[in-house]
C-alpha cells in the first residue's frame, strides 16, 4: 500500500476514530508524511499505531498521542509555539503547518541537526531551531524569557518546569506528560489573568525530560 493511503487510513483508523475532531489537525496529519521522519529502514512501519525509536535513546510519538497533545493546544494559526523535544521533527512539521512561528529545542545534538535538515529540505521556513536544554524553555543571550502562546513537551516531567510556566503567555496553554519516569498523565496547563491551572488528561508514557528542571 501506497505511504499517502497508509496516512489517510491512519487519520479514518487512529484519530477520527478515537474522538479527534479538530479539522486542521487532522488535515494536518493527512499532509505531513511521516515516513520521512522515521530511519528508513523503518518506513514501512511509519502509520503503525505505536511508537518507534530513532536513535539517541529517543521516540517518535504514537500518532494518536501527537493529535491529541496538539488537539488540547487549540492551536490557532497565529499562534508562537514553543516545542520541546524536537526528535525527528514530525511534531514540529504539524504545528509549522498549524501555527505562525515554531522555536523547537532538542537536547540530542545528531537528532536535532537530523530534523532540521529533514524539515528545511521539505520548505519549512518557519521553524527556528536550538540544541540545549529544553527544560529550561527558550531563553535569549539578553536572559530576557519570550512568551508563547502554546508550548508543547514531548518528554515526561515531575513536575510542571517554572522556566516553561514563566514562558507561557497570557491566555495561553501548554501541554505535558506529568509523572514518574515510568508512567504519566498528558496535563494540560493554562495562564488565564495570571493564575496557572491544570488537569489531567489521559495516561501515557513518554521518554524523560532531561534537564534542570527535570529529571
Amino acid at each position: 500500500m501506497k505511504f499517502a493511503d497508509q496516512r489517510k487510513l491512519m487519520v479514518e483508523q487512529q484519530l477520527i476514530a478515537r474522538g479527534i475532531t479538530d479539522e486542521r489537525v487532522l488535515a494536518a496529519f493527512a499532509k505531513v508524511p511521516r515516513e520521512k521522519f522515521v530511519p528508513y529502514e523503518l518506513q514501512h512501519l511509519a502509520y503503525q499505531d505505536a511508537p518507534l525509536a530513532i536513535g539517541g535513546g529517543q521516540t517518535i510519538s504514537q500518532p494518536y498521542i501527537v493529535a491529541i497533545m496538539l488537539q488540547e493546544l487549540h492551536l490557532q494559526t497565529q499562534d508562537i509555539t514553543l516545542e520541546i523535544g524536537t526528535g525527528s521533527g514530525y511534531q514540529t512539521a504539524l504545528l509549522a503547518e498549524l501555527t505562525k512561528q515554531v522555536y523547537t529545542i532538542e537536547r540530542v545534538w545528531k537528532l536535532i541537526n537530523k530534523a532540521k535538515k529533514t524539515l528545511l529540505e521539505m520548505g519549512y521556513e518557519n521553524i527556528y531551531f536550538r540544541y540545549g536544554d529544553g527544560s529550561l524553555g527558550w531563553q535569549e543571550k539578553n536572559k530576557t524569557d519570550m512568551r508563547f502562546n502554546k508550548i508543547v513537551v514531548a518528554a515526561a516531567a515531575p513536575g510542571v518546569p517554572p522556566s516553561l510556566q514563566q514562558q507561557l503567555a497570557k491566555g495561553g496553554r501548554l501541554v505535558i506528560p506529568i509523572g514518574s519516569r515510568f508512567m504519566q498523565q498528558l496535563t494540560v496547563v493554562t495562564k488565564q489573568n495570571g493564575e496557572i491551572a491544570e488537569y489531567s488528561e489521559d495516561g501515557c508514557t513518554f521518554v524523560p525530560l532531561i534537564g534542570k528542571e527535570g529529571w
